[in-house]
């Protein structure tokens, strides 16, 4: 769906901190609105998408076991 969004897990991704989490949450909100900048009416709900998804995604990432892996954070 968002080819802009890279795998945020290990193996793929040694590092991941909040700034990756929010762009690729930013991304996802992004293609799923068809809004790459929301009108002024719209920027709150954006933005609180954007922060959902973000906050949705660091849940996950925490959640998951990864095989040999090392945890985020």
């Amino acid at each position: 769906m968002c080819r802009s969004i890279r795998t945020l897990r290990p193996p793929y991704a040694e590092h991941v901190d909040d700034a990756d989490i929010r762009a690729a949450a930013l991304q996802y909100v992004r293609k799923v609105s068809g809004f790459r900048t929301p009108a002024a009416h719209n920027a709150a709900a954006f933005d609180h998408a954007v922060d959902a998804v973000a906050e949705a995604t660091a849940e996950l990432l925490d959640s998951l076991q990864v095989r040999g892996g090392t945890p985020r954070g």
